[in-house]
């Protein structure tokens, strides 16, 4: 009973479309950092590669973005609520999704890379719910 609770106060149905956008920042964000480390040419003739790419940090982030409050009654209301829950739920969420890479699927987790996906993953997050707000 107390995790239906704890969950029916993070979630709220006012903040759907941010997982929708969410998920489309995060696969642009990854896709952009894959393709400077390899070509289109290398992708198209390795159609599972992106999915695995994505998998680790999508997979976290479905666990952890509900829980920091991502989708909450706050991250609804205005870019100034907003984009902080979206980076505060990041930051955990890249931390799980490089262990998940780097025990779980292919890749490493070297600390230039986590320094990225920190940053990366929040400047993609909270740019396009800025962005959200600003054209809303």
């Amino acid at each position: 009973m107390a995790d239906s609770s704890f969950l029916s106060n993070r979630l709220d149905r006012a903040a759907a479309p941010f997982v929708i956008g969410d998920l489309l920042a995060l696969i642009v964000m990854l896709t952009l950092g894959t393709l400077n480390h390899t070509s289109v040419e290398f992708l198209a003739a390795n159609p599972l590669y992106l999915p695995g790419v994505y998998a680790p940090f999508l997979i976290a982030w479905g666990l952890v973005a509900p829980v920091v409050g991502a989708y909450s009654a706050g991250a609804a209301e205005t870019a100034k609520s907003s984009v902080p829950l979206a980076v505060r739920s990041w930051i955990p969420a890249a931390v799980l999704g490089l262990a998940l890479r780097a025990f779980v699927f292919r890749g490493g987790a070297e600390l230039s890379f986590a320094v990225v996906m920190l940053v990366a993953g929040s400047v993609f997050l909270g740019g396009w719910r800025a962005l959200y707000f600003r054209l809303r």
